[in-house]
Order: C-alpha cells, then structure tokens, then sequence
C-alpha cells in the first residue's frame, strides 16, 4: 500500500483498514509461533503499513491542532 492511496481515504476508513491490518498482524505471529507461516514477507509488509496508516492519521491531528 503506497502513502499516496492511504492519503486519499477519510479517517473512519483509516481506522476500519488499521484494525483490519492489526488483526492480520495478530493471526501472522500465531502462525509464526506455530510453524505454519509461509509468506514471511508479509509480517514486514503488515508492519510497514500500520506504521504508514499511523504517521498519516497523526500528521492529520496535528494539523487539525495547529488549526485551532
């Protein structure tokens, strides 16, 4: 997921996508502990893409703080 995509989507969907990526990022350390991840790429994409989704979703607050 490119910060550009991530950009154009309002705040409820930011969150809706972060919960989903923070449930994935749950069952993908299960996997892990239980031997049956394949994709080991995907733990570091998941992780890089909550982090993207983070960074916007507070760049945004503090834009709206500096507003006031």
């Amino acid at each position: 997921m490119k910060a550009v995509d991530i950009r154009t989507k309002s705040a409820d969907e930011l969150n809706d996508q972060l919960i989903q990526l923070k449930k994935e990022q749950f069952n993908l350390r299960f996997q892990k502990a239980s031997g049956q991840l394949e994709n080991t790429a995907r733990v570091t994409t998941v992780r890089r893409d909550i982090a993207r989704i983070k960074t916007i979703l507070g760049e945004r607050a503090r834009s709206a703080d500096a507003g006031k």
